[in-house]
C-alpha cells in the first residue's frame, strides 16, 4: 500500500488539535481503548477535505463511564443515543460522537439489539462498508481489522460480508450504498452490492420520509450524481421517469458546478412538489426555492430575458443550467443566453400603487392587473419607459354614464 496516505493520516492537522487529543486522553485512546472511526479517517486517508467539525469515536468505554469522565473534567456531555451507547461530547469547537463498541446479538432491522463489549473486530464487522471500518488512535497509527483500506484507497464501495445481512440490519443503507458510490466510488457499482440492493428494492416501505430525503439531500447536492441516479430508477428504487433521467444526467455534463436546488428543479419538472414534499420530508423553503428555479427557467426557455433577470436575479444561475437541460440547448445555445442576461441592465419600476390612484384608478384587484400590465411594458421596453411614459399609459376606467 502507498505510504502517502498512512504519513497524511499521521499528520492529519484534525487529529493534532489539543480538543482531539484531550478526548483521546480523556478516554484512554493512548492504550488502545478508544479510536477515531468512520469518515474523518476514510477522508484524511482519501486527502479529502471535510467542513464538518465532528469526529466520531469508538471506544470500550461504557456509555455511562464516558458521560461520568466528562463530567469529572469539565466537559459538556449529551446521551444523544445512550441507549444505543453514544454520548455526544462537546469541546471547544470540537463536536464528538463516541460510541461504545457493539456487537449484534438479534437483528431485526433498525431495532437490533446489541451487546457492548471491547471486540474491535465485531465491532467493525457490524459496519456498513468496508472502507467505513477504519480506526486511527492518537498516534495516527491505522486500524484495519478487516483490511478495508485497500478499498478505501481503491474508491471501491463494498458492504461487509454478507450485503443482504447488512441491508437487513438497516434497509437505509440501500440508499447510503447509492450515495456513496456516488461520492466515493466514481460511480463505479461494485456488482454484488449493487444486486443485494436491487433485491432489497421491495422492502423499503418501512423506512421513514426523514431518513430517506436525507440521503436524497445529500445525494442531490453530490458533484457527480446523474449515473447513480440512474441505476436506482432501474433497480427500482426511486420513481423517476426516463426523461428525467436523461435531463438530470444532461444537466450533469454540461453545468459548470452541480446544484441540488438546479437537480430538484428538473425533478419538479417532472413531479408533484406536494407528493415529493412528503416522500422525502422537503422543507417549504426548498421546494419554493426549486420552483423559482423551475419557473426562471421556462422564462429563458421562452426566450423572456428581461422578465428573468427582472424577477427572480438569485435564481438566474441555476435557471440558465435547468432551462438547456430542460430544452436541450447546445452550448453555443446556453451561451447566447448568458451573453443576452449579461447586457440586461435592470433597474427599478419607477411606478407604484400610489401612483395609478392618483392618477384615477380605485384600489382593489383591478388596480393590480393594471400594475401588472404597465409593469411588463417597462420590461419589454428593456426597462427604459420614463414614469411619464407608463403613467401616460395607464388605462383608465370609463366614466359612469
Amino acid at each position: 500500500m502507498a505510504t502517502a496516505p498512512l504519513v497524511r493520516l499521521k499528520s492529519a492537522p484534525w487529529l493534532h488539535e489539543a480538543e482531539t487529543q484531550r478526548l483521546f486522553a480523556l478516554l484512554d485512546g493512548g492504550d488502545g481503548r478508544t479510536r477515531a472511526v468512520g469518515g474523518i479517517v476514510r477522508d484524511t486517508l482519501l486527502d479529502r477535505m471535510r467542513e464538518s467539525g465532528e469526529i466520531d469515536f469508538a471506544t470500550e468505554l461504557r456509555p455511562e463511564e464516558v458521560m461520568q469522565r466528562a463530567a469529572t473534567a469539565g466537559i459538556s456531555a449529551y446521551p444523544t443515543g445512550i441507549e444505543h451507547g453514544t454520548v455526544t461530547l462537546k469541546l471547544g469547537a470540537l463536536l464528538a460522537e463516541v460510541t461504545t463498541l457493539r456487537e449484534d446479538v438479534e437483528t431485526f432491522g433498525r431495532h437490533a439489539t446489541v451487546r457492548f463489549g471491547t471486540d474491535w473486530t465485531r465491532d467493525a464487522e457490524r459496519r456498513d462498508f468496508t472502507m467505513n471500518a477504519l480506526y486511527v488512535g492518537p498516534d495516527g497509527v491505522l486500524f484495519d481489522p478487516l483490511g478495508g483500506v485497500a478499498d478505501c484507497l481503491a474508491e471501491r464501495v463494498r458492504f461487509i460480508g454478507d450485503p443482504d445481512q447488512r441491508i437487513a440490519e438497516d434497509r437505509l443503507r440501500v440508499y447510503r450504498f447509492f450515495r456513496f458510490t456516488a461520492s466515493h466510488g466514481r460511480e463505479h457499482f461494485d456488482e454484488d452490492g449493487l444486486a443485494a440492493v436491487t433485491r432489497a428494492a421491495g422492502t423499503l416501505e418501512a423506512l421513514s420520509a426523514e431518513r430517506v430525503g436525507g440521503e436524497m439531500r445529500r445525494m442531490l447536492g453530490l458533484a457527480k450524481v446523474g449515473r447513480t441516479l440512474g441505476e436506482m430508477r432501474i433497480a427500482g428504487i426511486v420513481d423517476l421517469g426516463a426523461v428525467t433521467i436523461e435531463q438530470l444526467q444532461a444537466y450533469e455534463r454540461h453545468a459548470a458546478k452541480s446544484s441540488f436546488y438546479a437537480r430538484l428543479a428538473l425533478i419538479l419538472a417532472h413531479s408533484g412538489s406536494e407528493g415529493l414534499k412528503l416522500k422525502w420530508r422537503l422543507a417549504n423553503d426548498e421546494i419554493s426555492t426549486a420552483e423559482r428555479v423551475l419557473a426562471t427557467a421556462h422564462l429563458l426557455i421562452d426566450f423572456r430575458i428581461n422578465e428573468a433577470a427582472y424577477r427572480q436575479p438569485a435564481a438566474l444561475a441555476d435557471a440558465v443550467e435547468v432551462a438547456a437541460a430542460l430544452a436541450g440547448w447546445t452550448e453555443a445555445g446556453k451561451g447566447a443566453v448568458v451573453q443576452r442576461l449579461t447586457g440586461v441592465a435592470v433597474a427599478p419600476l419607477p411606478i407604484n400603487g400610489t401612483d395609478l390612484i392618483q392618477a384615477g384608478l380605485r384600489p382593489g384587484p383591478g388596480l393590480g392587473v393594471e400594475l401588472g400590465r404597465l409593469e411588463k411594458l417597462w420590461i419589454d421596453s428593456d426597462f427604459q419607459l420614463s414614469r411619464e411614459a407608463l403613467l401616460e399609459a395607464v388605462r383608465r376606467p370609463s366614466p359612469h354614464p
